[in-house]
This record gives structure tokens, sequence and C-alpha cells, in this order.
């Protein structure tokens, strides 16, 4: 039992696995082939907790190289039971929070979007301080990568949970024959893309559970985070990646839920069906 509790308290929370995915997109023309997307989400900064893992997480990416890293919500945490004011004050932890992940460099950039608990403190300084460290924030908003004459949109919806998420703005000008790639930091959102001209959507918010019991998987998941709560999903024409995140909340444990790096490299539709690998 002590073992047990050291894994979870000390050896797991801190040892952020990487999980490669090979994944074919439709839409998706040969020039993207091999383009490589890195993600990362739910921080949850704790000068204590997180920061450990944030930093592993940033040397990793670092030596992998991607051609552009996402950032699927959550930099800070709303404290549980907070008294007036004291949820906009703790979104001070994104100044370190900011300055870790500013450490990250991808030639095609870093983009973002809101996590709920972003939404309950202070978004716009949480917005303000991402962009003044060169981190784009999508909100209900969307930006065309190029590569020869093909592109690739990446857009970002504003948290779901809090009722800010506008797909239709989003989703707005974008051609129907061009691939479509969308943060969306609550997962069960994908059942709303699914009906859209959406290809594959990124989200967070789950942490898997943050604990998961042997056979029986996790005993809480939060609203919006339960029917995708793990790993790869294909919903309709959507595929779906649920990452479990980089921090924990509430109680700083994790077990058999590590934090995670997720590095999927693009392939056009006639290539394989998508490959999942834990390193």
């Amino acid at each position: 039992m002590t073992a047990v509790a050291a894994d979870a308290a000390i050896i797991e929370p801190n040892h952020p696995v990487l999980t490669t995915i090979d994944l074919p997109l439709p839409h998706l023309s040969d020039a993207w082939d091999g383009f490589r997307i890195a993600q990362l989400s739910d921080f949850h900064f704790d000068p204590h907790f997180s920061v450990v893992p944030l930093r592993k997480a940033v040397e990793t990416l670092n030596q992998l190289k991607p051609d552009l890293i996402v950032l699927t919500g959550d930099f800070v945490t709303v404290p549980a039971f907070s008294k007036a004011g004291q949820a906009k004050r703790s979104a001070a932890n994104i100044e370190p929070c900011s300055e870790l992940l500013a450490q990250l460099h991808a030639p095609a950039g870093l983009l973002a979007c809101l996590g709920n608990h972003d939404l309950g403190t202070d978004p716009v300084r949480i917005t303000r301080t991402l962009h003044s460290r060169g981190i784009e924030m999508l909100r209900n908003a969307s930006l065309p990568l190029q590569r020869e004459a093909s592109r690739l949109w990446l857009c970002g919806v504003d948290d779901v949970l809090e009722g800010h998420a506008d797909l239709d703005l989003t989703l707005r000008g974008i051609p129907a024959d061009e691939p479509v790639i969308l943060l969306a930091h609550e997962p069960d959102f994908a059942l709303e893309a699914s009906r859209r001209r959406v290809d594959l959507q990124l989200s967070g918010h789950s942490h898997g559970g943050q604990v998961r019991i042997p056979f029986l998987g996790a005993p809480y998941l939060p609203e919006l985070g339960r029917k995708f709560p793990k790993g790869l999903y294909k919903i309709g024409p959507l595929t779906l990646y649920t990452n479990v995140g980089i921090g924990t909340i509430r109680i700083p444990v994790r077990f058999d839920c590590p934090p995670e790096i997720t590095l999927f490299t693009l392939r056009p539709l006639s290539a394989s069906a998508p490959a999942r690998t834990v390193v």
C-alpha cells in the first residue's frame, strides 16, 4: 500500500508519457503529409505539484521539434469554495506557467484555447499574458496555415461549460473542402462538432479521471468529460483525441493515468488507419 501511495503521489504525476499517433485526415493534401502537431493540456499550474511535469514536457517537446504546438486549456485552477475575488486572483499563476510555456519552440507557432477554469478566473489576463509570450489564443476564431497551394485550418472555441463556445462564428468563412482541426477544451463537445465540417478535435478537461482503478476505470469524471475521457475516438466523420493533461486538480495524485504529451503526425486519408503508440 505504501508503494502504491508513493507511485500515485510522487512518481506517476511527475513523469509525463509520450503518446505518438499517425493520423490520416479527410481533405488533407499530400503537402501536409508528415506535419507534426504536439498537444499539451490541463496544466492547472501550481508551483509545487505541476511545475515538474511541465518542465519535463517542455524539454521533451523541444527535443522532438514538432511543427506546431497546441495547448487545450485550463492553465490555472479555480480554488475550491473560493470567496469573492479569490478566483480572479488565482489567475496570477498564468505568469509562471507562461514563462515555462514560452520556452517551447515550433516553426508554425503555439496556439491555445481556454478551459473552464480559465474562464472562471480571469480569461482576459490569461489571454493577454500568453499572447505576450508568443502564444496565440483562439477564442471562437480560426486561422489558416499554408503549404504550397493548400491550407490547414486551426480553430478554437471558447469554453463550452462556461457557455461561450460559438462554433458558427469559429468556422465562418472556411471552405468546405479544406481540412479543419478544432481545439475545444471539453471532449464531449465532439458530439456537436461531428455534425459540422470538422475533421479533428483536440481536447483535454477530463484528466482521464486522474485516478483509474484497474478493470473499473475512473471513479470520477467531470461534466462534458464523461463520454470520451481518454484517448482516440471516431464519432461519425470526426476524429477526437482527449489528452489526459499535465497537472492535477484538488488532489495532487495520479494513478494508472500519468501526465501526457501527445504527438500527432498528419497523413492524407489514403494513408493507413490511425495507430497509437505509448512510449
